[in-house]
């Protein structure tokens, strides 16, 4: 039994130079499992990737998503999580096909075999994606998380990931741009104190004990948590646009032999259905329109 809800929460030194995010998923995560089973060592990848992909959006200030991406070559050619600003979280990992399931404990290099994590920020209202990526070369999705920030020359951060199968939880710390007056040492003891967390502790304990076990000699300053949950951001329309991509000819051709197109979203499993009248209006109200069949 889990010892908080689905929740992000943030909290600061006060009168210093660092900010926290603590993020805990429950339900969240089994609704991510209910579509799709998965070996145990990529069940608690994906877990801590939800919760990272959770940790990172909370910090940028922006509207849109977040994407993380792991991809390489083994076990697990392919790992996504996303969250959006209003933290709907999604999630889904791809097996390579004819290769045995990795063991509970594999690392995450061994994984994903000569690999990188790709994290891409996709605002809502423009076009301009900003994508950073760094070769998997740790054991630990935390360190290689880790890694991005450091090579992306971005505020020094730390992250702590934790997945047991059920459920997953993350703590994230940042050193914000000193200003005068503050307390210079703080992000030094931050750090410190952080690494003392363990992974039962982040799982199994609330917000406020897990910063009165760390913190307790620090001015912490807690803001009311924010929901998260698990929402796949598909549609009708989304599946239309792909389906354009196929070009009319090939549409029209598909409904002739199979009767209607079906496309079923990978994140959540739901299906759309397209008839010969929907290809029709799709390549004619859908701005693309179908070749006139009169004209030679």
């Amino acid at each position: 039994m889990s010892a908080t809800p689905d929740q992000l929460h943030r909290f600061v030194f006060e009168h210093a130079n660092v900010r926290g995010e603590l993020i805990h998923l429950d339900r969240t995560f089994q609704d991510v499992l209910a579509r799709r089973q998965y070996p145990d060592a990529v069940t608690r990848l994906l877990g801590e990737a939800l919760a990272a992909s959770g940790l990172l959006s909370s910090i940028l200030k922006f509207k849109g998503s977040l994407i993380l991406q792991l991809q390489g070559q083994g076990a697990l050619p392919m790992l996504v999580a996303s969250a959006s600003h209003e933290q709907d979280l999604r999630g889904i990992a791809r097996l390579a096909e004819g290769v045995d399931a990795p063991g509970r404990d594999t690392p995450l290099n061994a994984l994903c075999e000569q690999g990188y994590l790709a994290i891409t920020i996709d605002p809502d209202d423009t076009d301009d994606r900003y994508q950073g990526i760094v070769p998997l070369e740790t054991e630990r999705l935390s360190e290689a998380v880790e890694s991005y920030f450091s090579q992306s020359e971005q505020l020094p951060t730390r992250v702590w990931l934790a997945c047991d199968g059920s459920q997953a939880a993350g703590l994230l710390m940042q050193r914000l741009p000193d200003d005068a007056g503050e307390d210079a040492d703080a992000w030094n003891r931050a750090e410190h104190l952080a690494a003392t967390i363990t992974e039962q502790e982040l799982l199994e304990l609330g917000p406020r004990e897990i910063i009165g076990r760390l913190f307790h000699e620090e001015d912490i300053r807690l803001f009311e948590p924010g929901r998260v949950r698990f929402n796949c951001h598909c549609s009708r329309e989304r599946l239309a646009g792909l389906l354009q991509g196929f070009g009319y000819d090939e549409a029209r051709s598909i409904v002739a032999e199979q009767g209607e197109i079906e496309a079923t979203c990978e994140f959540c499993g739901h299906t759309y259905r397209f008839d010969s009248v929907d290809v029709e209006q799709l390549f004619s109200d859908g701005g693309i329109a179908p070749p006139d069949d009169t004209q030679h």
